[in-house]
This record gives structure tokens, sequence and C-alpha cells, in this order.
């Protein structure tokens, strides 16, 4: 029995455009001290995992691998974007039944190292006991943009989708309440088993396409004929066998501008007050607005009001009709 990474890197950082492109999404931008979230995933989980497995795009595989060069690795290459259930189960059908799954996105900035492994292992020893393991983080605001755990000790009560502003504070008030963080630990086995439990589809088909990989690349024919859903509406949310760790490492999943704004620092140049300007070297002076982030690429300018952070979605979402030349 070996523990593997396997790390979901198929986003494309809708909410990040424009510094976030199909062509190199957020996860793979080097924003932080040089380095990619991608990168410090691979970091901070190979000190606690056996293996790494990178489930990824047809798109952007090539950056993963540059990335990893000089490192031992598998990886599942998807011809087409099929939601993290079908991807998920690409990982298990390629690890030995009893092999313990880690599941992290490769978006996410994780912070303080012995709370974060800590967390891991109380997930593994969950996982080798047959349980589906998910990851709550201790909320510190009432955040409208993740999902919610309602919990007590390990188990799990309910999840409940991104609440409003007034229904986020009603979560924190209560105090039962964890931030949903898209990370997963179990086995490759109990994970098929459930999977193709709730939803026999995704797992025949996601098991067809897989048998049919030429060195790891998916066929695409096959894989059109994946159902599209999510981890968390597939298994998660319908298993009686889960379980959740409530955790106090620092986490974000680096969603939205805002999340940015907070991780820079106050003293850092592209900070003025309380505006933020990023992706420019040109000088930029902000004159009698507050909360307010400018970025800018080469074709593109977004400027936004930080608390309409998770709505930048919304307009890469109408430039994929209008103008889908603008994400590339």
């Amino acid at each position: 029995m070996k523990i593997t990474n396997v790390i979901l890197s198929g986003g494309v950082g809708s909410r990040l455009w424009p510094l976030s492109r199909k062509s190199k999404p957020k996860q793979y931008l080097p924003l932080f001290d040089g380095k990619s979230l991608f990168e410090l995933t691979v970091e901070r989980n190979k000190q606690v995992c056996d293996h790494v497995l990178v489930v990824g795009g047809k798109d952007n595989f090539e950056l993963s691998r540059a990335l990893l060069v000089g490192l031992s690795y598998q990886e599942i290459i998807e011809a087409a974007p099929r939601n993290t259930a079908a991807a998920i189960a690409f990982a298990a059908f390629s690890c030995d039944l009893e092999d313990i799954l880690l599941i992290t996105p490769s978006d996410h900035l994780i912070e303080n190292a012995q709370a974060y492994e800590s967390a891991i292992l109380e997930a593994v020893r969950l996982a080798k006991e047959g349980f589906l393991v998910t990851f709550g983080l201790r909320p510190t605001k009432p955040e409208t943009g993740f999902g919610y755990i309602e919990y007590g000790g390990n188990k799990v009560l309910s999840f409940r989708e991104k609440p409003n502003k007034e229904t986020a504070e009603e979560f924190i008030k209560s105090g039962n309440f964890l931030w949903n963080s898209g990370m997963f630990c179990f086995s490759a086995g109990v994970y098929l088993e459930e999977l193709k439990k709730y939803e026999p589809k995704v797992y025949e088909t996601s098991k067809e396409a897989f048998i049919k990989n030429n060195e790891g690349f998916l066929p695409e024919e096959e894989s059109m004929k994946i159902p599209s859903i999510s981890v968390d509406y597939a298994v998660m949310e319908r298993s009686e066998k889960i379980r959740v760790v409530a955790s106090s490492f620092t986490w974000s999943d680096m969603g939205s501008f805002e999340a940015l704004y907070e991780y820079i620092s106050e003293d850092d140049p592209r900070k003025s007050g309380t505006n933020l300007m990023l992706g420019s070297d040109k000088k930029v002076e902000f004159l009698g607005v507050n909360d307010i982030i400018l970025v800018e690429t080469r074709d593109a300018i977004l400027v936004l009001d930080r608390k309409y952070a998770q709505d930048v979605k919304k307009i890469y979402e109408r430039l994929e009709k209008e103008e889908p030349n603008l994400l590339a």
C-alpha cells in the first residue's frame, strides 16, 4: 500500500481573468515568491506521500511536465474536461485498490505545515478504516465563495452550497460549520465502490475510457460519453461512509482577486492604501477611490471593486461567447 498524491490540475481559473488564461491557468502563474501554486502543491505533499499522480487536460499537460522535471511521477491526460468524479476515477483505476489517495487541487495555497501534516495523518488513518474523508477548514469570516460542511466530531451532518452573506454569518455564529476545501482522502477501492453504487454510468464510462488510454492519454470518443459531475454530487454528498477532518492550517483556494489581495502583504509596492495593481510595470496612482483592484495584461484591463471579485467569472463566461480570443 502506498499513499499517492493525486493532483487535479484541469481548472481554468476563470475568476482570475485576465491573468489566468486557458493557455496558462492560475495554478501555473509564478505569483508566490516566484513559484506557482502547482509547484507549491507538489512540494507540500511530497512530505507525506510516496507518489505523485497528476490528472490534467490536453491543453496544459506540458506546463505540468515542465514543473516536474527531475521528479518521479505519473500522469493522466484528459481529452476533454469531465469534472472531478471522473478525474478521480481515472486516478483510482491506475492505482492498487488498497492504495490511499490524497486528492488535492493544484491551485490551493496552504500554510502552517505542521497543522497540515497532522490533518493529513488523521485523514489517512480514517481512510485506512474504509471511510471517504473530506477536509473542512475552520472559517475565519463569513465567506460566500465557498461551500460549507455542517459537522460534529468527524461526522458530516450536511453539505451546504455557497451561501449568501446572511446565511454565512449564521454558519459562523453556530460554530459547527467548516469551509469545504475540495480536498479528499480515501482508498482507491472504496472510492470506486461508492462511485459504482451511486453513479454507475460515470463508473462504467470512466473505466472504458481509462482502459483505452494510450500512455496516459485518454481517448476523446470514449471520454465524451462520461457524464460531467463533481465528486461532491456524485459521491461525497450521498455516501454513508463520509468523515471530515476539521483542520486549522491556513488555506485559500486562491480563486479570486480578493484572495490575492489578502495574501499580498501591506508593504508590497503593488498595494496603495486599500487598492491593488497587478500585472503592470507602469506607475499607477489611485485617487479618491478605495478597495479597487486594477489588472493589466497585454490585451486586457480589468478594474473591479474588491467586493465583486467573485463576479469576474461572469465576465469570463460572457467573453467565452463574445470574444473567446481574450481567454486564450
